[in-house]
């Protein structure tokens, strides 16, 4: 029996570019797909798939919240998250939601089927870029929280406010698509904004992309190459740790599955940066980085 597969994507190129790939795959399938995280939520909730793959730059409410809702409801459906962004905060974000996996965006063929079949055996799947910090992190036994970030002090009703904003709605916009009173909108709005230090929608606006609740315009993927390539089928290996999920038992390879035992590890403290920091920086934040 082939794995039922939800595709979660906003841009339906790359969208019908993973759905003929992965129907090309003989053991999976798929079954549905979405533009957004309430739509997502609600074709899992009816086709109840075995996995979601789901871009967490969804519009409207963000992959990072449609996948805390979907594992809340449906605890035995695996999400595997795509995203361009690699800090290790936003990947904390991604895995303290429920996601199973954490593929980058521009990764490759090779890398999107290693990364489907490690979820589906019950493994985390990380891919190369973002595995050093976190590997390092379960293999040394570290489980010291890290420091609290103004991001994380945000409730899930300022973040999806957050992203309706950066995206150039309106608060009487937003209102609509959250059904509530621009009033409550203005409300919330002004308290994520004190709370990240924020002083105008420009700003604002920043710290979503730097966050990935949006995507920058250009972002692009090696998915849709199709093919594997013989210098990216060289990238394979695993690092396994953890306890044997009931799907391998006994097979050795258990816990988190990574692209690359070496992957490279990414710089920095791992947070976002302030307002005007990022302001300072905009002239250098690479295309889909």
């Amino acid at each position: 029996m082939k794995n039922r597969i939800l595709i979660a994507e906003e841009h339906n190129l790359l969208r019908q570019g993973l759905r003929a790939m992965i129907n090309a795959l003989p053991d999976f399938e798929v079954v549905g797909e979405a533009r957004d995280g309430n739509v997502a939520i609600q074709e899992a909730l009816q086709l109840q798939p075995d996995l979601v793959l789901l871009d967490l730059s969804l519009p409207i409410l963000s992959g990072i919240e449609a996948t805390g809702q979907i594992k809340r409801r449906m605890p035995q459906i695996r999400v595997l998250a795509m995203s361009a962004h690699k800090t290790d905060e936003f990947v904390r974000h991604a895995l303290r939601s429920g996601a199973d996996g954490y593929l980058m965006k521009d990764s490759s063929y090779d890398e999107l089927v290693m990364a489907l079949r490690s979820v589906m055996d019950g493994k985390k799947f990380l891919s190369p870029e973002v595995s050093g910090h976190l590997v390092d992190t379960f293999l040394n036994g570290n489980k010291a929280r890290t420091q609290s970030t103004p991001w994380e002090k945000l409730t899930a009703r300022e973040r999806s406010i957050l992203k309706l904003v950066a995206e150039g709605h309106t608060n009487r916009g937003a209102a609509e698509f959250l059904s509530v009173s621009p009033k409550t909108v203005e409300k919330h709005r002004a308290s994520l904004m004190r709370k990240l230090g924020l002083r105008n929608v420009a700003e604002l606006t920043l710290v979503a992309l730097e966050s990935g609740l949006i995507e920058r315009p250009g972002t692009v993927s090696r998915l849709m190459g199709g093919a594997p390539r013989a210098a990216d089928a060289q990238r394979g290996g695993s690092v396994d740790v953890g306890a044997p999920s009931p799907n391998n038992a006994g097979s050795g390879h258990n816990g988190i599955a990574v692209g690359n035992a070496t992957g490279a590890r990414t710089g920095g403290s791992g947070g976002f940066d302030s307002a005007p920091q990022l302001a300072a920086r905009l002239h250098v934040i690479p295309v889909g980085g």
